[in-house]
């Protein structure tokens, strides 16, 4: 089967600093992979030369097993590729509604299977704040919007960078049930979360990241009942 997404080699740097080093991934149909390592390690960097923000100097990544260097950003993303960045991206002038309605398209079937209210069914909170701005969210609530606003993208590959951080415990927990919704629905998804438990209970397939090589890529379940692993590669 042809990944979504995959990375061949890639060595990516800002300025003089060497960043990955050699790094390669693959995301296939209705699969998951967790992305996983320290801060610092080249987490971040990798999602952005996936998505063409920033230029690796040698290796290539792969839409559909064709080379993407010549794509844009917006057009990986036109590719059915969608991304919860970092930080979360909301619009804080403009309301709940403005905000999901303004990423909503058909996937390339035509099909539009995140419609806006199925998108608030699974997120009720941003039902009741419908009219609400998005600066006028908490945290918890512009992490929903932003998942929400991905999903309506009809998205193939959902790329989550930290979707549950600084998070209250109870918001932790139902964006983790919303993720494993996603993942029953049939979405590939890469995660990049620090919480390690939940990423390797949902995922088909582990890459830990260290100084910006692949120190480990196999099964969850075996890194989730190595300690050693945990400990060495993850400070668990």
């Amino acid at each position: 089967m042809t990944p979504i997404l995959s990375a061949a080699g890639l060595h990516t740097y800002y300025g003089a600093s060497h960043v990955l080093r050699g790094v390669d991934l693959a995301i296939h149909p209705g699969h998951a992979v967790g992305l996983m390592g320290r801060n610092g390690m080249g987490k971040t960097t990798l999602i952005r030369t996936l998505m063409g923000l920033v230029a690796p100097r040698a290796g290539t990544v792969l839409i559909d097993g064709q080379d993407a260097a010549g794509r844009r950003p917006h057009q990986r993303a036109g590719a059915g590729i969608a991304v919860v960045p970092e930080g979360r991206g909301v619009f804080a002038s403009l309301s709940v509604r403005e905000n999901l309605l303004l990423a909503a398209r058909a996937g390339a079937d035509g099909a539009r299977p995140w419609p806006l209210d199925r998108v608030l069914t699974v997120f009720p909170r941003l039902a009741q704040r419908i009219a609400h701005r998005g600066g006028q969210l908490s945290g918890g609530e512009q992490q929903m919007l932003a998942i929400g606003r991905a999903l309506m993208t009809s998205p193939r590959l959902l790329i989550l960078d930290e979707a549950t951080e600084g998070l209250a415990p109870l918001i932790r927990d139902e964006i983790w049930r919303t993720i494993a919704l996603i993942r029953a629905d049939g979405i590939a998804t890469l995660m990049v979360d620090r919480t390690v438990t939940a990423v390797l209970s949902l995922v088909d397939r582990a890459t830990v990241l260290v100084k910006g090589e692949v120190a480990y890529d196999g099964d969850p379940a075996a890194l989730a009942a190595d300690p050693d692993m945990l400990s060495r590669y993850l400070g668990v």
